[in-house]
């Protein structure tokens, strides 16, 4: 058995990288939640939901990495997620159709979310597979405070969302350039691209993971089930 050994990098996260992925998302949480205009929110609770959606991945992987989160350490930060939610809600009224806007978005928050958290889990020396689950939280987290304020089912755990696909496929291959040696930097810019094209093609294709079911509904053991459940009768004597 091979394991992909990563050594630990010395990478600082750029502070405009940050604030570029919390802006984003807090224009992705806002957009989203402007459209559900029978919810009444005011500004402040678009707001909220837009630093929610911005703040989300980033305070759930210093919280896995413990550590202070980085949110917590500028005034920046919090006026980035404020700002870009208010435009957010501002260009819902400017757009007739937003699901292809807020799709795109949603691809492009999740892929940087995905690129910074992972290499800032390598950077901390964390191994490949704790680095990759670490990057598809920080992904992912954004967008389950951001349901959760709106009382709505959470997306990741539905069928056809890939969310979390797009996010271990975008980890990985983060993961699998670095330990070939290739630049933190080109690395993170693949693997936000690789995230956002598996994001992207899933809605445009809408490729979906299998929809559970219960075991006897499979082929032959269905069948055993049956047989198992049917009455005896008195031409089986």
């Amino acid at each position: 058995m091979v394991l992909i050994r990563v050594q630990p990098i010395q990478f600082v996260i750029p502070l405009w990288a940050d604030l570029l992925a919390i802006a984003i998302g807090g224009l992705q949480g806002a957009m989203f939640a402007a459209q559900f205009r029978n919810r009444r929110l005011d500004l402040l609770g678009i707001a909220i939901i837009g630093v929610a959606s911005g703040f989300g991945g980033g305070l759930l992987r210093d919280i896995l990495l413990n550590q202070v989160p980085v949110a917590l350490q500028s005034n920046w930060y919090l006026i980035a997620a404020t700002g870009a939610a208010l435009i957010g809600m501002l260009l819902e009224r400017l757009f007739s159709k937003l699901s292809t806007v807020i799709t795109v978005l949603d691809a492009l928050t999740i892929g940087i979310y995905c690129a910074i958290g992972t290499t800032k889990a390598i950077s901390m020396g964390l191994p490949a597979i704790p680095a990759i689950f670490v990057g598809v939280i920080a992904a992912v987290g954004g967008s389950i405070l951001r349901d959760l304020l709106l009382n709505l089912p959470i997306a990741l755990m539905h069928v056809g969302s890939l969310y979390a696909v797009a996010a271990v496929a975008g980890a990985a291959s983060l993961v699998g350039l670095l330990a070939g040696g290739v630049p933190v930097f080109a690395a993170a810019v693949f693997c936000v691209m690789i995230t956002f094209s598996v994001r992207v093609l899933a809605v445009l294709f809408r490729w979906r993971l299998p929809e559970q079911r219960r075991i006897e509904r499979m082929p032959g053991i269905g069948l055993l089930a049956s047989r198992v459940r049917r009455p005896r009768t008195r031409n089986d004597r």
